[in-house]
């Protein structure tokens, strides 16, 4: 089974875990979230994003979904993803998150492509009443 690892600044990621959860009840794929918060010590949330990796590795690997490409969130998800056995997307929004969870047969790199194909499909303008 592959995790999830949402990294993100501050409540960010639960909030959207709060939601998904509220939409399509229990997630299919283990799930952590890691707050990054402006004044906490980046090494120190390394660790922690390191350390809540390892819980989450079924061994089929790990989606780590963050919230701005660059960020410190984005960096710290950089410095822990792995080659073989981590995805990392950027740009995390509710439509991403819903295919992540409603698809749970998809390989590491299908569910990569596919969050970002979601998470792009759902932003678009709407029509004008």
């Amino acid at each position: 089974m592959i995790g999830v690892l949402l990294i993100t600044h501050g409540r960010l990621g639960a909030h959207f875990v709060e939601t998904v959860t509220g939409m399509i009840g229990d997630l299919s794929r283990p799930t952590e979230v890691l707050e990054v918060h402006r004044h906490d010590d980046p090494d120190e949330r390394h660790q922690a994003a390191a350390a809540a990796l390892g819980r989450i590795d079924m061994g089929d690997g790990v989606l780590i979904i963050t919230d701005a490409f660059g960020s410190t969130p984005s960096n710290i998800a950089m410095r822990i993803a792995q080659p073989d056995r981590t995805r990392l997307v950027a740009g995390i929004n509710l439509s991403m998150l819903v295919r992540v969870y409603n698809y749970p047969q998809l390989g590491l790199d299908e569910l990569a492509d596919s969050a970002i194909e979601a998470g792009r499909a759902g932003v678009m303008r709407c029509p004008q009443p």
